[in-house]
């Protein structure tokens, strides 16, 4: 593999970051929590506990799927002193839908740090907020306090990766990425800097289909030149995704008002959230007795089908059963009945898969009232 690319000099940096920013000031994203240039050029600052609940919702999600969020967030809490005092099932309740359940919990507690202490006013003191990691940091302290920190996420590596034409796949190659990215972060309005490269790469620099004709950066690129743009950044191969399984166990009112949902554990993977209680997930399809132990009363269960969900590092096949608890009244060893509207809203979006297949299974005739209504044999 070829070396990394040379850093380009000071006049060459200089041009470049001036080119993108012109194209940024006629072609940057309008969002909600940004400030365009016109409005810095009046003095205006932008707010900065909207700018940084963009970011932490930003973090591996799509900004399509983000600005509802973070309108609804501001609607119920306009204040990060409000957010702060917010009971954090309410705040968990609310991201519902976001994934990366870790990100909420930070978000809840980095807004009592926050509203306690105040706004960091550097890359350095933003580092010490839960939740923010070294790309947040350097872009919360580029754009809030115009600091020329170096943001670096994967738009900015593919942009890069495309300009410099670095073919050392990733992560090896982070190291000289980063290096580039720093050669061309100016000192003069990195915080306009910091979003235009952002914006370049989500909507001109795109992963499989860059378009390359409007680019501001189309002439200096050595990606294109070479024609082996599309191909970069280069990866190195992962390892296939590992595969989980697991069930679920739905108990009903006869009403189908509710449902009797468990809180995960505070630590780990939806960690606090609510669930439709269930056995651990496994690698192997869990035997009789984890089900038994799992299913939170002893009731007819049904199996009404399975679930997928793609997560991080494992995917995972859920067995989904439901039935209905005779007397509703009778308290179960652990979990709660919650109406199911509320259930809707707050559960992950994993269990939100479970749940609708549980409602759409109790359209007539439930799946779990047959004529044959003998208990199911879960052993």
């Amino acid at each position: 593999m070829s070396a990394p690319p040379p850093l380009p000099d000071p006049p060459t940096a200089r041009a470049l970051s001036a080119g993108l920013l012109a194209w940024y000031d006629l072609h940057g994203r309008s969002l909600p929590w940004r400030l365009r240039p016109a409005d810095r050029a009046s003095g205006a600052r932008p707010d900065p506990y909207a700018v940084w609940l963009s970011e932490a919702m930003a973090q591996q999600t799509t900004l399509a799927a983000v600005k509802p969020y973070h309108a609804a967030f501001l609607a119920r809490w306009p204040k990060v002193e409000d957010l702060a005092a917010a009971p954090r099932e309410e705040v968990l309740a609310a991201w519902a839908g976001l994934g990366y359940y870790a990100r909420a919990r930070n978000l809840h507690a980095a807004a009592r740090k926050l509203a306690a202490e105040g706004f960091p006013r550097s890359e350095a003191a933003w580092r010490a907020i839960p939740g923010v990691g070294p790309y947040t940091a350097a872009a919360l302290a580029a754009i809030l306090e115009e600091e020329p920190a170096v943001v670096v996420d994967g738009n900015v590596e593919r942009v890069m990766a495309r300009l410099f034409a670095m073919e050392e796949p990733l992560p090896k190659g982070k190291p000289a990425l980063r290096a580039l990215a720093a050669a061309l972060t100016p000192r003069e309005r990195p915080g306009d800097y910091a979003q235009a490269v952002m914006d370049l790469g989500a909507t001109v620099c795109r992963p499989r289909d860059p378009e390359c004709a409007p680019c501001p950066w189309r002439d200096p690129c050595a990606g294109r030149r070479r024609g082996i743009a599309a191909q970069l950044p280069r990866k190195t191969p992962k390892a296939p995704r590992p595969e989980r399984r697991g069930a679920v166990f739905a108990a009903l009112k006869p009403d189908g008002s509710a449902i009797l949902l468990t809180r995960r554990p505070e630590k780990g993977l939806l960690g606090g959230m609510l669930e439709i209680p269930g056995t651990d997930w496994t690698a192997l399809p869990p035997d009789a007795g984890a089900r038994r132990a799992a299913a939170p009363l002893d009731l007819p269960w049904r199996r009404l089908g399975e679930i997928r969900q793609i997560f991080t590092h494992f995917s995972l096949i859920l067995d989904v059963h439901a039935a209905e608890a005779a007397d509703p009244r009778a308290l179960p060893g652990r979990g709660s009945w919650t109406p199911m509207a509320e259930a809707q809203a707050a559960l992950p979006g994993v269990m939100r898969k479970a749940l609708t297949l549980v409602r759409a299974a109790r359209e007539p005739p439930p799946l779990w009232k047959a004529a044959d209504s003998s208990k199911e044999n879960i052993s």
